[in-house]
């Protein structure tokens, strides 16, 4: 959860790394799914925000995210992903308001993240693959490290970390974890980025 503006710049600097950008801004007519990760973290910050006047840039920051969501077909609501999320593609992404994502997350497109009913939506460790189309429904848990492969549904827990699993309904299949997939495994100094 965003609190200040110290923890924003951090939150706005793990994201750039793990979608692997060296650039200092966005490009005018590319770099969409960058805008929309700024628009969304600026969003939390103005949502969590106490300041009397946090009224307006609530709402500013809420209709510019709601207008990337629907051109892009990414559904996210505020204070669900923690620093270094990185969304590969656009289209059809939606994550549960209610769920909770952890560092390093890496989103394909084709991503369902839902609730089975009222507040019961999935929580997602670190470091975490979600390949494209992949489903996980309902109040389960997911270990850090570990991969969901494409087309899979996960319905029960997933305890062990450092796995790939895959299928309807998922189960493991390897013992291969997410860090070829996850950017910052790739950087020298990963303290950095995990805090």
């Amino acid at each position: 959860m965003i609190k200040n503006r110290k923890e924003l710049r951090e939150f706005l600097k793990c994201d750039k790394m793990q979608l692997g950008i060296e650039r200092r801004f966005p490009r005018i007519y590319t770099d969409d799914i960058w805008r929309y990760e700024i628009v969304l973290r600026k969003y939390e910050y103005w949502y969590n925000s106490t300041a009397s006047f946090s009224i307006i840039p609530r709402m500013f920051y809420k209709l510019l995210l709601h207008k990337k969501s629907v051109k892009l077909g990414i559904f996210i609501g505020p204070n669900v992903c923690d620093k270094g999320l990185s969304i590969a593609h656009i289209n059809t992404i939606n994550i549960n308001q209610n769920a909770k994502i952890g560092k390093n997350c890496r989103i394909h497109k084709g991503v369902t993240i839902g609730a089975s009913g009222g507040n019961d939506a999935p929580k997602v460790g670190d470091n975490v693959f979600l390949a494209s189309g992949c489903k996980v429904m309902g109040n389960v848990k997911i270990a850090n490290n570990c991969v969901i492969g494409a087309n899979a549904v996960v319905v029960k827990d997933i305890l062990e970390e450092g796995i790939t699993v895959g299928g309807v309904p998922a189960k493991k299949i390897s013992n291969n974890n997410s860090y070829k997939f996850v950017y910052w495994y790739k950087a020298n100094d990963m303290e950095e980025y995990t805090g």
